[in-house]
């Protein structure tokens, strides 16, 4: 089985770069999330930010993946936000303790603000 997930990757400011993802995050997402965090990184960025806006579906291997996405940023010194949950998503980041680790926010005007 195939990702059924697209994820570009853009610049916004200097310090910036927002990974926008479309569709699923789960264990097949991994090569797509990992390329797209790359690709973000070698911007310079110090700020990685997670558009959650076209997420479709995420199941606890794509939490998984964007733990060692948190990861690897830390090693980076980079801060991960995120914004565009759905009140669900929203949730699991509560329960995982993710919101604790990812910044959220509900636009990504107020992500960059808070970046």
């Amino acid at each position: 089985m195939k990702a059924n997930v697209t994820m570009t990757v853009r610049t916004a400011g200097q310090n910036f770069a927002v990974i926008d993802i479309k569709g699923e995050i789960n264990a097949f997402a991994e090569n797509a999330l990992m390329d797209a965090y790359t690709q973000a990184s070698s911007t310079a960025a110090r700020s990685i930010v997670l558009n959650f806006n076209g997420l479709d579906y995420m199941n606890s291997s794509g939490i998984g993946l964007l733990v060692t996405l948190l990861i690897r940023a830390k090693r980076q010194n980079q801060r991960l936000l995120a914004f565009g949950l759905t009140e669900h998503y929203q949730q699991i980041f509560e329960l995982t303790r993710l919101n604790e680790a990812i910044g959220i926010y509900a636009t990504e005007e107020a992500a960059l603000a808070a970046g």
